[in-house]
């Protein structure tokens, strides 16, 4: 569907909160104004799909997808730079993502645009980072003005009579990229991986593993924010042992961490414009982060 000035643009993300805030924007606004757009990363569970489908019929509408011209997947974008996080987030999110979203916006016409932040204090705080630093989204956010959260988006969709995304079931607080995992999933979450998925787990332990030889300095997802750690200047932590770096930790040597919920990724994936990034996250590759978000 073509978008003009009076359009609607709900992005849908294939997580519960992302799909209620569409449902609420097309019941408020019309299926004639609304446009529902995926970006897809090639990356989701199976089932994300299927929920796309039942989506499709709830909304009466389709959602369009959207995919980067430049890379077909996450590991694409890993190989290209050596990278899997920057201090400006996930570098597969940027050009996954953002980069798509971006150039979608330089080339449509549209009123508003809506985006699936829940109701609770670091979404709220998300939303506004948005509203300030990217104006010309003129942005919406259904769930927080109806004040759902997660938990109210998940009895919304079960109430209409979908299924959720399977990722909920399996114990997952999010639906992003269960293909290879999330690399903003935290400890807790590679924890899980582990427990759950270890054939997932161990192709992630080689990818990080690959990605630090062909850089020739530690190259991962983790970090540890101990006070030690931050002293020694070694915080990067590998899932798995790397023998040429044998001083880094591991997964392993970290203490139990509950699977802390992340960010929709709606092309904002990792952005909280509004707090000045701290001395720990700019450890992470920040070195390269600025030349890899100037590449065009």
């Amino acid at each position: 569907m073509k978008s003009d000035k009076d359009s609607i643009i709900c992005w849908w993300s294939g997580g519960i909160t992302s799909a209620v805030a569409c449902k609420l924007s097309i019941d408020k606004y019309s299926q004639d104004r609304c446009v529902v757009i995926m970006l897809d990363t090639q990356n989701e569970h199976e089932d994300t799909y299927r929920f796309k489908d039942d989506c499709e019929k709830w909304y009466g509408l389709p959602i369009e997808l959207l995919g980067s011209n430049k890379f077909k997947n996450p590991k694409e974008t890993w190989y290209h730079f050596k990278s899997l996080n920057t201090a400006n987030g996930a570098i597969c999110s940027s050009y996954l993502k953002r980069e798509v979203r971006k150039k979608w916006e330089s080339h449509n016409e549209y009123k508003h645009q809506v985006f699936g932040f829940e109701y609770s204090k670091k979404e709220i705080n998300r939303a506004k980072a948005l509203e300030m630093n990217y104006p010309k989204t003129n942005p919406l956010f259904p769930l927080i003005e109806a004040k759902m959260d997660k938990e109210d988006c998940i009895r919304y969709v079960r109430e209409a009579g979908l299924k959720i995304p399977k990722a909920y079931d399996l114990g997952f607080v999010n639906n992003n990229c269960l293909k290879t995992g999330c690399v903003q999933g935290g400890i807790g979450y590679w924890k899980k991986i582990q427990k759950d998925r270890p054939d997932l787990f161990k192709e992630m332990a080689r990818i990080e593993h690959e990605l630090t030889d062909l850089k020739g300095k530690p190259v991962t997802m983790l970090k540890d924010q101990s006070k030690a750690a931050k002293e020694s200047g070694i915080e990067l932590v590998f899932l798995l042992k790397h023998p040429s770096y044998p001083e880094h930790k591991t997964i392993d040597d970290m203490g139990s961490k509950a699977v802390r919920p992340l960010a929709e990724c709606n092309g904002f994936c990792g952005t909280n414009e509004l707090n000045e990034r701290n001395d720990t996250e700019k450890e992470i590759n920040w070195e390269d982060s600025q030349a890899l978000f100037d590449w065009g």
